[in-house]
């Protein structure tokens, strides 16, 4: 899957978390969704385009990403 694919879809998920009142449980929700429903391979992508800068990715969607595990 392309780098900007996954850069949309992962805003698209801050943007519905970002009603979320509490900024901490936004990112645990957005976190949590793309570790249940993103394939490993694309959340290792989405995690080394944020290591290479995070080009285009909204502040939520760059902490949620940034606190994920690490995927080996």
């Amino acid at each position: 899957m392309s780098v900007e694919s996954l850069v949309r879809m992962a805003n698209d998920i801050g943007h519905f978390f970002a009603a979320e009142p509490n900024r901490a449980d936004a990112i645990a929700g957005i976190a949590n969704h793309i570790s249940k429903f993103w394939d490993p391979r694309m959340r290792r992508q989405i995690a080394g385009h944020l290591a290479a800068g995070g080009e285009g990715l909204d502040e939520l969607a760059r902490e949620a990403i940034a606190s994920l595990p690490r995927l080996q």
